[in-house]
Order: C-alpha cells, then structure tokens, then sequence
C-alpha cells in the first residue's frame, strides 16, 4: 500500500525515534524511504555595510547547514542500510519547514509522512507551536505521527 516513506530529521532529541520508527515501518511494508532536512535560510536581520563580510556569512551558513545536513542523511542511510530499507537523502533551505515537507513529499512521489512529535500539549504548542499539526494542513499525503 505505501512504497516511499517521506521522514524528515532535524538533528534533534526526537530524530532516532523518526529514523528507527520509520524504517521499521518501511521493513514490514516493504516500502523505500526518503529521508528529509530542511536548513533554514540566513536570518534576514544578519545585514551588514560590508559586501565582503556578508558574503562570508553567507559562504559559512550555507556550508554549515550543508555539512548538518550531509551528517544526519548519512547517519540515516546508515541506519537504513542495517535495517535492510532502500533510503534516498535530500535536503533544501527554507524558510518555512511546514511548506517545505508538505512540498517535498509531494515533489518525490512520497505516499506517506512519518513524522515525530514532542506532544507538548495545547500550552506548549502554543508556545512553541506545532509543526507537524501545520504539515497535516498542508498536504494530502497520510501522515503517521509518532510520539
């Protein structure tokens, strides 16, 4: 039934849960998954007189979230390859990390989003908002949350 995992990681606390849940998943069904970071953007507040020194700022935040970004897709193919799951990596910059998963999933041909979640609760989410909650608005694709 479902043949392409979409699972995007961000690095933090919850992302092993989002890795193993997912290719445990993907194992039982049969199914590839493709694994997701999506980087932000530089902040447009880091603004400066000097085109050169902007340049290097720029130059550093691309090639530190490249660099995360290879990190925690290698260490998911790893985890992939043990558990015996075809894995595909990608990972774009972006603003919005909503708009971007619902974009992506869409754009490979993904049948599912798994994606974690904290579950803080109406406090904490209105706090520190909810991603996932602003996924499922946001795309057509079944979308299995893991807690």
């Amino acid at each position: 039934m479902y043949k392409n995992l979409f699972v995007p990681v961000d690095g933090g606390e919850l992302s092993g849960r989002a890795m193993d849940g997912s290719l445990e998943l993907a194992a039982q069904l049969g199914a590839r998954v493709t694994g997701f970071v999506v980087e932000p953007d530089l902040p447009l507040s880091v603004t400066t007189d000097d085109a050169a020194t902007f340049a290097e700022r720029v130059s550093s935040h691309q090639a530190s979230n490249a660099s995360h970004a290879r990190a925690l897709l290698e260490e998911f193919e790893s985890r992939a390859a043990k558990a015996g799951v075809e894995f595909t990596g990608i990972s774009v910059t972006g603003y919005s990390i909503d708009v971007a998963i619902a974009n992506e999933a869409a754009r490979h041909g993904c049948d599912m989003i798994v994606i974690v979640t904290h579950g803080r609760g109406p406090l904490g989410e209105l706090v520190f908002g909810s991603h996932t909650k602003k996924v499922i608005s946001r795309t057509r694709l079944p979308v299995l949350v893991l807690h």
